[in-house]
């Protein structure tokens, strides 16, 4: 009997390197997965699944789906706002971001990304979400970043 849980680090570093190559087409640098940067007072290290070389972007990448019946993965959801809470400690002067793959549902009228920007955008200062289409291999703001 296989495991798929133990096919996730794979999906998801083939889904981080997707992103740096998708990020690299929009803002024109190189991204390092999994790099470590002092954040918060006093700093610690923390690892962002995608910083470019210049340090001037700083992301998380999640590769997160609607539920099978088609409801909001609540977990998953207190794991993107982890994810704003440890962004939002970095560098104002950081573009800072996360970015989501494109995830659909016959039950739903909006990707994943979009009920997030629409229902936690009141966290989102300064961050933006990104949204992937895996398929298509495009890369789109959803919303806009306050």
């Amino acid at each position: 009997m296989s495991n798929d849980n133990s096919l996730n680090p794979e999906k998801g570093r083939a889904f981080q390197s997707l992103c740096a190559e998708l990020l690299y087409q929009h803002f024109g640098v190189r991204f390092v997965l999994d790099h470590a940067i002092p954040i918060g007072n006093p700093p610690k290290e923390h690892r962002f699944d995608l910083v470019s070389k210049d340090l001037r972007y700083v992301g998380e990448a999640k590769n997160y789906s609607w539920t099978e019946a088609g409801n909001m993965p609540s977990a998953k959801m207190a794991f993107l706002n982890e994810a704003v809470l440890f962004l939002s400690l970095t560098s104002a002067a950081v573009k800072r971001f996360i970015v989501m793959r494109k995830a659909t549902h016959p039950r739903r009228q909006e990707t994943l990304a979009s009920y997030y920007y629409r229902t936690y955008v009141h966290l989102l200062d300064g961050i933006s979400i990104l949204e992937v289409d895996t398929v298509a291999k495009t890369l789109k703001a959803i919303g806009n970043a306050r």
